[in-house]
């Protein structure tokens, strides 16, 4: 036949609404939508943080330093690389003034009504700014007013966090350390909020002159000055810095370019892109199945066409192009309607996030991630829609009276070679367009190894289900029998119902140990506050009132410093061109402190640790995974920067920490004749008699903040929320991946459903001929259902903890400490849900009359 004719029967034949190929199209369009989604909006994301490099990172250049300001030397250089901005931005506690609580006081007595005032005072980011700043976008208040820096000494501008939690308004006065503000503005776009990173509480902004009245900065204070530099158009950013570093090779300089405004977040939403990714192209791996099985229904529905069409003279090769074209029709409206839909659900999401994602992109279309999930939409459809088809080519004209049991020929060594093809072409496509390649291949082997063990796991209970010994139970007989019988679809219900009950594992477990994180984090006599920037000279003080108020608390005091590791070995950390994997310490400034003892939650593995009254060469002990990533032995050197000046310590030992003390963990701690006549402060933990008591907490946090105005004190609590938010996202992401996996598991399980409709009917009507009741056909179904998701929960239960626990241990290297109960109520619950989504699937072949069932078989 020619092309004009083929097409004519195909369009002919092909219902408007896909009737028969829904299932095609559902399963490509959900997972192609998926990928096209994910892929955009992560696009979206990093090219926002690109694009707004200079705002984010506040200039061109950033000279970043912990701990001291740079000397005239160093402004000079830098003042030469173009206009300047400098900021210093510290850890401090926002305070209101005795004043103003001795009114919100009598004003709460007057009306009477009992309440709590609210809180006294509130970590904030203290913000010190020049009249320069900011050099790269607009600082605007909550009024619309674009403005830069407070222009008296005594003005703050706040972010909405502390307006909120001290119930503050504009012309209300709050309090720094030893100097008192008055609120002139409520900051709500602050423009290099992201470049800041990490952040434990709201930001205030104070000029710099208003910053030195507080005395917060003092010799040992823990702050972060930065020099922000906007350079001529096309100056050469990576020769300018190399300069800079070349000039002050020990200064302890951090630099950054616009093109890594962000490099945290970008990094972060690169890897969350990839792995979302991932887990959508898993679920469209899934999704194929699927596809695979509606294709085959539709076919084994066409079986009479096929044949007659046969009769009347159509070739092999005329069936194969009849039906690969509304194959092809339908599967490409699928991926063109997914991809459509793919491009506009960012903007639906970037809408409904609000100030969860980093920026807020506007609308734009991006043709790689759009191009690459049709790509992976077309090949998934060649590889589970091309081979039924093959199959069916090779149905004879006899098919038209015997479909029903005939197996037919299989596909041939060509269409699984195609396939094949095709698989590779995915892998090559993930490998080319991944992040990281070596994760890739390995999360998709994985994902396919689970399919194949899944397919294997069918083929087996299929042969058991023929070997076993034939029951005297007609009705168990015949559920065994539903098992291997000729058309049965056990394998893909296999798959269907073990893809779907391990997701149900993985997500239960993973979600409970994020949960449990927590917890098992917190140890049982946790510290109930932290205290920084405390005096060194003021610790028997700090112990002497914290004792008056509390008798039992306890107090631990160390002395904290930071500094950047400049070497290491021989190896000197500017000339490296990459990090080593896992070394996150190389990268900016880390705490340091030094010790006559060990301290506590430590344990010596290798090496000695010092005697309490040495005072020979510098030495330093070091966490053992530090170790073990830099590959370094006992007797090496290693060189920091500290305070503009390059120290090096020979390593003494290697100790293994324990993290989950809450206490203060430093993965470097020096001997005392090392670092004791630098600049520093003490930090300090105190763990109360009674926990929970916060008006004792208050208390104790009032008398050090009146002690000590340029000391912070942190609420082990504050940190604790902080840490919950950022693991119920990462919970919540994980879960709206997932549970597009488990659509198309569903996806899958209603497929087999319906390959198996016609051979169930068949089924169902000698049954009922025979006598057989529709509860009695309904009993078997539930039987057979019933079997496979009990053999199934086992094998669930292994492969969703085994994948549960890589997930969390080796990707977010977390603990592993799932919730049993939760598991095993959500497996169970999982295993009702879909024995209910079969039964219901099957409700059509329950209704199904003898007499026309019989004349259309």
């Amino acid at each position: 036949m020619r092309f004009a004719e083929l097409w004519t029967i195909a369009r002919r034949d092909l219902n408007g609404r896909f009737r028969g190929l829904r299932l095609l199209f559902i399963c490509l369009f959900l997972g192609v939508a998926t990928l096209a989604a994910i892929g955009s909006l992560t696009t979206a994301i990093t090219q926002e943080l690109t694009d707004r490099g200079q705002e984010i990172l506040g200039g061109d250049i950033e000279v970043q330093l912990s701990q001291r300001l740079i000397n005239d030397d160093e402004r000079a250089a830098i003042a030469q690389m173009g206009a300047m901005s400098e900021t210093i931005r510290m850890r401090a506690m926002a305070q209101l003034p005795q004043e103003t609580l001795a009114q919100r006081r009598a004003a709460n007595a007057a009306n009477d009504n009992g309440t709590d005032i609210g809180s006294e005072r509130v970590l904030a980011e203290l913000k010190g700014v020049d009249d320069a700043y900011p050099l790269y976008g607009q600082l605007v208040l909550a009024d619309g007013k674009t403005v830069g820096a407070p222009k008296t000494a005594d003005e703050i501008y706040v972010g909405e966090g502390l307006v909120d939690r001290l119930n503050l308004k504009i012309g209300d006065n709050l309090r720094f350390g030893t100097a008192q503000f008055v609120i002139s503005g409520i900051v709500a776009e602050e423009p290099d909020r992201i470049g800041e990173g990490f952040t434990l509480g709201p930001v205030a902004l104070v000029s710099l002159d208003g910053l030195e009245r507080t005395g917060l900065v003092q010799p040992g204070s823990l702050y972060e000055a930065k020099y922000r530099i906007r350079t001529a158009s096309g100056a050469d950013l990576e020769a300018m810095t190399d300069r800079l570093e070349n000039a002050f090779p020990i200064a302890g300089f951090e630099i950054k370019d616009r093109n890594e405004g962000a490099p945290g977040t970008t990094r972060f939403i690169e890897r969350l892109g990839q792995f979302l990714g991932l887990v959508g192209l898993t679920a469209l791996l899934v999704a194929g199945i699927g596809v695979g099985n509606g294709v085959a229904s539709y076919l084994a529905g066409k079986r009479s066409a096929i044949a007659t069409l046969k009769v009347l003279g159509a070739r092999s090769r005329d069936i194969t192009s009849i039906y690969l074209m509304q194959i092809a029709v339908v599967g490409l409206a699928a991926i063109a309607a997914g991809v459509l839909l793919g491009a506009f659900v960012p903007s639906i999401i970037i809408g409904l996030a609000g100030d969860i994602l980093p920026v807020r992109p506007g609308f734009a279309l991006f043709p790689l991630p759009l191009l690459a999930a049709a790509a992976y939409g077309l090949l998934i459809a060649i590889i589970f829609a091309v081979p039924p088809l093959a199959r069916a080519r090779h149905i004879p004209a006899a098919g038209l009276f015997r479909g029903l049991v005939d197996a037919g020929r299989g596909a041939g060594w060509r269409i699984y070679l195609v396939s094949a093809l095709a698989f590779a072409g995915i892998f090559a496509l993930v490998m080319v367009t991944a992040r990281d390649p070596l994760f890739s291949a390995g999360f998709l082997a994985t994902s396919v190894v689970i399919l194949l063990i899944l397919a294997g796991l069918g083929w087996l209970i299929r042969f058991t289900a023929r070997k076993l010994p034939r029951v005297r139970q007609p009705l168990v007989r015949l559920a065994i029998a539903g098992l291997h019988r000729p058309g049965a679809q056990t394998g893909a219900l296999v798959v269907a119902l073990g893809l779907g009950l391990t997701l149900f594992v993985i997500l239960a477990a993973i979600q409970t140990s994020l949960s449990g994180e927590i917890t098992r984090s917190v140890p049982e006599r946790a510290p109930n506050l932290f205290a920084l920037d405390i005096p060194v000279a003021q610790e028997d003080t700090l112990r002497r009132r914290v004792a008056e108020i509390d008798a039992k608390a306890e107090v631990n005091t160390v002395p904290a410093l930071r500094g950047s590791i400049t070497g290491y070995g021989d190896i000197r950390v500017a000339d490296l061109e990459e990090l080593p994997e896992g070394a996150w310490f190389l990268n900016g400034d880390r705490g340091l402190t030094y010790s006559q003892d060990l301290p506590q939650g430590s344990e010596v593995l290798e090496g000695e640790w010092w005697a309490k009254d040495y005072d020979g060469k510098p030495l330093v002990s070091i966490d053992m995974q530090m170790a073990e990533t830099l590959d370094l032995d006992i007797g090496d050197a290693l060189t920091v920067s500290l305070l503009g000046r390059e120290i090096t310590a020979e390593i003494a030992s290697f100790r293994q920490i324990n993290w989950e003390t809450l206490g203060f963990n430093y993965i470097m701690v020096f001997s005392p004749n090392t670092l004791a006549d630098a600049p520093h402060s003490l930090a300090a933990t105190i763990s109360l008699s009674e926990t929970g008591n916060s008006q004792l907490e208050r208390q104790i946090s009032g008398i050090i903040l009146e002690l000590f105005p340029s000391a912070t004190v942190v609420e082990v609590s504050e940190i604790i929320t902080e840490v919950r938010t950022i693991l119920s996202q990462m919970a919540a992401a994980i879960s709206i991946a997932a549970s597009i996996t488990i659509l198309s598991g569903l996806a899958v399980l209603i497929g087999a459903i319906a390959a198996a409709r016609q051979s169930r009917i068949y089924d169902s009507v000698i049954l009922k001929t025979l006598g057989a009741t529709r509860r009695q056909i309904l009993l078997v179904q539930a039987m057979e259902y019933g079997l496979l998701a009990l053999v199934l929960a086992g094998v669930a239960m292994g492969l969703g903890l085994l994948a549960s626990w890589y997930v969390m241990t080796q990707i977010f290297e977390f603990g592993f400490v799932p919730d049993w109960t939760i598991v095993l109520a959500t497996l169970f619950g999982g295993a009702g849900l879909t024995l209910v989504i079969g039964l219901v699937g099957s409700w059509p072949v329950l209704s199904a009359k003898p007499a026309q069932a019989l004349r259309h078989l």
